[in-house]
C-alpha cells in the first residue's frame, strides 16, 4: 500500500535556501545603490514562504510516514541537509526582518544561532561516535559546521553583534578547513558521486565566498589581506566547477539541481561586495552583468522545478532513493591499478 503522503526529501530546503542566495545578491546591490531594497526584501520574503511551505510539507511527510527526527538526522546521505531548515529562516530574518523591528529580527536569529551552533554540534559528534564511511560523504556535509558558521556569523553581523559574528566565524572556518581536507580525499580518490548527489559538488564554491561575504558585514567592506585569501581559494574552486560542466550536463534534472544556487548565488554576492568596495572602471556594468547573470540562472532552475511539479516528476518514488543508492556504494578504496 502506498504511504498516505509521500515524503518530502531534507534537501528540497535547498530550494528556499537557493532563493534566500538571490534575495541576498539583489540585497548587496542594492547597498551600492544599483538596485532598489525592495527588490531583495521581496525575494527574501518569497524564500520564507517557500520554507514554509516546504517545511509544512516535510513535517507532514513525516507523521505520515512515522519517520523519527533522530532517524533522519541519522542518515549518512540526506542528515546534513536538515541544517538548511535552521540556516534560511536565520539569514532571512538578518535581511527582512531587522530592518523592520530591530528587536524582533535580532532575537530570532539570537535563536536560530544557538539552533545552528547546537546542531552543527551535534553532527560533529555524530560523525565522531560513528566513524563515517568515506564513500557516504558528500559536500552536502559543509553544511551544518561550514555553511552554518559563516551564515550565523554574517547574520550576527548584520544585527549588529560583531564579537558573536567573529567567535562564528572562527566556528565555520576550522570546520571547512577539517572537512575541505576529508571531501576532496573522497572526491579525488574514490568512485563518483552517484547521480542524486552530484550536484552537491557546486557546494565546494561556497565556502569562500560565504566567508568573504561575512568578513565584509563584519569589517564594514574593506578589501584585506583575509578577503584577498579567500578570493585565492575561491577562484580555484571556480575554475574546478568550470572544468565539472560536462559532468554536470549529463544529469537528469531533479530538486537536487538547486544545490547549484545558493553556491553561485554567494559567489555572485562576494562578486557584488568586492566590486563595490573597490569601484573599479565599468563597475555599474560589472555588477548588472553579475546580477543579471545569478537571477537568469536561478529562474531557470526555478522554471525546470515548476514544470517538474506540473508533470508529477518533482518528488521521488521513495524517499529513500538516494541513501539506497549510497548505501550500494563500495566501502572499500578503489584498487589503483
Amino acid at each position: 500500500m502506498n504511504p498516505p503522503f509521500r515524503s518530502i526529501p531534507l534537501d528540497f530546503f535547498g530550494i528556499p535556501f537557493g532563493l534566500l542566495g538571490l534575495g541576498d545578491c539583489w540585497l548587496v546591490a542594492a547597498t551600492f545603490g544599483l538596485a532598489p531594497v525592495e527588490i531583495g526584501r521581496g525575494l527574501v520574503a518569497c524564500a520564507a514562504a517557500v520554507w514554509v511551505v516546504v517545511g509544512a510539507a516535510h513535517l507532514l511527510g513525516m507523521r505520515a510516514n512515522r519517520i523519527s527526527l533522530a532517524s533522519e538526522l541519522a542518515d549518512p546521505s540526506a542528515g546534513p541537509f536538515a541544517s538548511l531548515a535552521v540556516i534560511t529562516p536565520m539569514l532571512a530574518a538578518a535581511d527582512a526582518l531587522y530592518p523592520l523591528s530591530h528587536a524582533a529580527g535580532t532575537a530570532v536569529v539570537d535563536v536560530l544561532i544557538v539552533a545552528t551552533v547546537v546542531l552543527a554540534g551535534w553532527f560533529t559528534g555524530q560523525w565522531v561516535d560513528r566513524p563515517l564511511q568515506l564513500a557516504k560523504v558528500h559536500p552536502g556535509y559543509f553544511l551544518p559546521g561550514v555553511a552554518g558558521g559563516f551564515v550565523a556569523s554574517a547574520s550576527a553581523a548584520l544585527v549588529g553583534q560583531r564579537g558573536l559574528a567573529e567567535v562564528l566565524f572562527g566556528l565555520g572556518l576550522v570546520s571547512w578547513l577539517v572537512l575541505e581536507s576529508i571531501t576532496l580525499r573522497r572526491l579525488a580518490l574514490w568512485p563518483p558521486l552517484p547521480a542524486a548527489l552530484t550536484p552537491t559538488i557546486a557546494i565546494e564554491v561556497a565556502p569562500a565566498a560565504v566567508a568573504t561575504s561575512a568578513v565584509f558585514v563584519i569589517d564594514g567592506g574593506w578589501v584585506d589581506v583575509v578577503v584577498r585569501l579567500l578570493a585565492g581559494y575561491g577562484l580555484l574552486m571556480v575554475v574546478a566547477q568550470l572544468r565539472l560542466l560536462p559532468v554536470y550536463r549529463q544529469l537528469s534534472f531533479t530538486p537536487s539541481f538547486w544545490a547549484f544556487t545558493f553556491p553561485w548565488a554567494a559567489v555572485a554576492s562576494a562578486g557584488l561586495f568586492w566590486i563595490g568596495v573597490t569601484h573599479p572602471s565599468g563597475w555599474h556594468a560589472e555588477s548588472y552583468a553579475a546580477l543579471a547573470a545569478i537571477s537568469a540562472f536561478i529562474a531557470m532552475v526555478t522554471i525546470r522545478t515548476v514544470v517538474a511539479l506540473q508533470r508529477g516528476q518533482l518528488l521521488p518514488v521513495s524517499p529513500s532513493t538516494t541513501d539506497t543508492t549510497l548505501a550500494a556504494a563500495p566501502d572499500v578504496h578503489p584498487p589503483l591499478s
